[in-house]
C-alpha cells in the first residue's frame, strides 16, 4: 500500500484543482479567459506566500526556485495551449487528450527511474486515465492528425509541471508554488498582451476568480505534498481525477445532466482510487 497520507493529498488536488476549475469555468463565461487566469494567478501566488509566512518555511535553495521557476512556465505554455484548444472548439479532444498525457508522463518518468508499481496499481492507473477520457465526452469526429498539436503541448506542459513541481518540494513546498504560479503569471500575461485580450474583469467574476485562484492554488499545494510523500506517478494519476469533481459540481449546481459515459467514467474513477489504494 502506498502512503494513505500521499493518497488522501492526490485526491485533495483532485477535488481542490476540479473546484477551481468549475470557478474558473463560470467566471469564464461572463468574461475574457485570460482575464480570468492572469488574475486568479497573482490571488493563487498571494495566497501561497501567506501561507509560507505563516508556516514560517525558510526560502530555499535557487534550485529549488528554479525547479519552481520551470513548472510554472511549462504550466503557462500548458494552460496556454489548452485555451488556445478550446477556443477553437475541440474541447471534447483537448481535454480528455492533454490530462491522460499530464498523467501518463510522470508515470514513464518514474517506470525509467524507481521501477514500475504493483500489477494492481498499475490497473488502477489504466482505470483512472480511461475515466478521465470518458468524464470528458470526448468527440473525435472530424478530427484530423494536425489537430493533435495543440492537446501534446498542453499534456507535455502540464506533465512537465507535475514533474518540476516533484523535484522543487525535496526541499520547500510553498515558495517554490509562489515561483511557479509567478512565472506562469508571466508567461501568460505576455501571451494575453501580445493578443490584446482585455484583462479588466467585471465586478461579478471577482469572487468567482478569487476562489478559483485559491483553490487552484490549494491544488497545486496538495499534489507537492502527495508527490513529496508519495511515489510521483501515483500523485499525478490521482490528481488528474479532477474532472471528475467538476462534473460533479456542474450536476449538483447547475443541474447538468450526467451522461451514460460519464457514469462510467465516475465507476472508473472510484475503482481506480481503490486499487491505487491498496
Amino acid at each position: 500500500m502506498w502512503g494513505s497520507l500521499a493518497i488522501l493529498y492526490g485526491l485533495l488536488s483532485a477535488i481542490s484543482w476540479g473546484a477551481g476549475d468549475f470557478s474558473g469555468g463560470l467566471a469564464a463565461k461572463r468574461t475574457n479567459v485570460y482575464s480570468v487566469v492572469v488574475h486568479a494567478e497573482w490571488i493563487g501566488a498571494l495566497g501561497l506566500v501567506a501561507a509560507a509566512l505563516a508556516f514560517g518555511e525558510p526560502i530555499p535553495s535557487g534550485t529549488a526556485m528554479a525547479w519552481g521557476a520551470i513548472a510554472g512556465i511549462a504550466g503557462g505554455i500548458g494552460l496556454t495551449a489548452l485555451y488556445a484548444g478550446l477556443a477553437r472548439g475541440r474541447m471534447g479532444i483537448i481535454a480528455p487528450f492533454s490530462a491522460v498525457l499530464a498523467a501518463a508522463l510522470p508515470v514513464l518518468l518514474v517506470a525509467l527511474t524507481e521501477g514500475t508499481p504493483s500489477l494492481v496499481t498499475l490497473l488502477g492507473f489504466v482505470l483512472a486515465l480511461a475515466a478521465v477520457w470518458l468524464l470528458a465526452r470526448p468527440d473525435t469526429a472530424g478530427f484530423r492528425l494536425h489537430d493533435f498539436g495543440l492537446p501534446v503541448v498542453a499534456g507535455l506542459g502540464f506533465g512537465l509541471f507535475f514533474i518540476g513541481v516533484h523535484r522543487a518540494g525535496n526541499e520547500a513546498v510553498f515558495w517554490p508554488l509562489v515561483a511557479a504560479r509567478l512565472t506562469a503569471l508571466v508567461v501568460i500575461l505576455v501571451i494575453a498582451l501580445v493578443q490584446r485580450q482585455p484583462l479588466v474583469p467585471p465586478r461579478s467574476t471577482v469572487a468567482l476568480i478569487a476562489l478559483a485562484g485559491l483553490l487552484d492554488a490549494g491544488g497545486n499545494l496538495f499534489f507537492a505534498q502527495a508527490a513529496r510523500t508519495g511515489r510521483l506517478d501515483v500523485a499525478a494519476v490521482l490528481a488528474s481525477l479532477y474532472s471528475a469533481t467538476t462534473v460533479l459540481l456542474a450536476w449538483l449546481f447547475l443541474g447538468e445532466r450526467v451522461d451514460r459515459a460519464q457514469a462510467v467514467g465516475l465507476l472508473a474513477a472510484f475503482a481506480a482510487i481503490v486499487l491505487i489504494s491498496v
